[in-house]
């Protein structure tokens, strides 16, 4: 922040909690809805790499906070070893909350952004990795409110708890650990402590995957979260929370759509952590106001059904 890296100071955020079941984590940041970068032109979730628009290669490199490296296990086809996995975490010039970073797996590559196993396992093992329960990371598709087209994720904590982390949830498949989340806006739920994490990425990678396939938007969200339960968890798996839950929202596309006033629809929002635009909005609003809000970006009943359903019988088939 003193090295002027940062479009505007962050400080620290009015916050309140929405009554209602939900337990929305409201603030206000009303910078970010003015300062940060104006989102590309997408069209197509997609949509190819375009070197010549905004991209995580064209950065000042003092916003390159660290790199993290790994060396991938297993040969590619021609059974050569693969190359070290790189991601790269960046600053965001443009926070939303304390710690608000980038992760970008090699920026030189020029990925578009549509996830990879390396990019979903990486981030199951970075909220794994942090000492702190409320560091959280998602990932917005094309359509789904991401602003630039180079594949990245995002990082930040947030020191308040979440509904997402511990509402019970339906199991779909369970020899694939793929859940449906109950009582919280329509996502598919997946769980991975340490020793499940591989398995679990590659099982999250086949839904995104097929959801790209099908052009369907959608956002992500890890967190460290209790094990998949159909009822309300004991508390000592409660406060445990020693493994990591991830969300996945299918949802309707947004391409040059109108914003919202209050907040946009995206990984967080989802999540139960709405960053409001303006003072009246974050004053005013209601939990009922907020469901209403994010139910006109999520499929209908009948659409998360037949999808739910196609995804059931496509992991069966695999």
């Amino acid at each position: 922040m003193d090295r002027g890296l940062f479009r505007y100071h962050l400080g620290d955020l009015q916050t309140r909690i929405l009554p209602g079941q939900h337990g929305y984590v409201a603030q206000l940041n009303i910078q970010r809805g003015k300062e940060r970068r104006k989102p590309q032109e997408i069209l197509s979730i997609q949509q190819e790499f375009n070197a010549k628009q905004f991209n995580f290669n064209k950065i000042n490199p003092e916003e390159i906070i660290f790199e993290m490296i790994k060396g991938c296990e297993g040969g590619n086809e021609n059974g050569q070893l693969h190359e070290p996995c790189r991601m790269v975490v960046l600053v965001n010039v443009s926070p939303l909350e304390f710690g608000h970073c980038l992760f970008v797996p090699d920026p030189s590559r020029c990925f578009p952004q549509v996830l990879t196993r390396f990019a979903i396992q990486a981030s199951i093992e970075s909220v794994l990795l942090s000492s702190d329960p409320g560091f959280r990371m998602g990932f917005n598709s094309l359509g789904a409110f991401a602003s630039v087209n180079h594949l990245h994720l995002h990082g930040y904590y947030l020191n308040h708890e979440l509904k997402i982390e511990s509402v019970p949830s339906k199991v779909l498949v369970p020899e694939k650990g793929f859940y449906r989340m109950l009582d919280f806006p329509g996502g598919f739920l997946f769980y991975a402590e340490s020793e499940q994490v591989e398995k679990v990425a590659g099982a999250i990678c086949r839904v995104t995957d097929f959801l790209v396939s099908g052009n369907v938007a959608h956002n992500l969200f890890f967190t460290r979260g209790c094990p998949p339960c159909d009822r309300i968890q004991k508390e000592e798996d409660h406060r445990s929370r020693r493994g990591v839950r991830i969300v996945v929202w299918p949802r309707i596309s947004c391409f040059g759509a109108k914003e919202e006033s209050a907040f946009n629809v995206a990984l967080c929002e989802l999540a139960g952590h709405l960053p409001f635009k303006n003072q009246k909005d974050y004053d005013d609003t209601t939990e009922k106001a907020v469901k209403d809000i994010i139910q006109r970006y999520l499929l209908s009943d009948e659409e998360f059904d037949t999808l739910e359903q196609q995804l059931s019988r496509n992991f069966h088939d695999f």
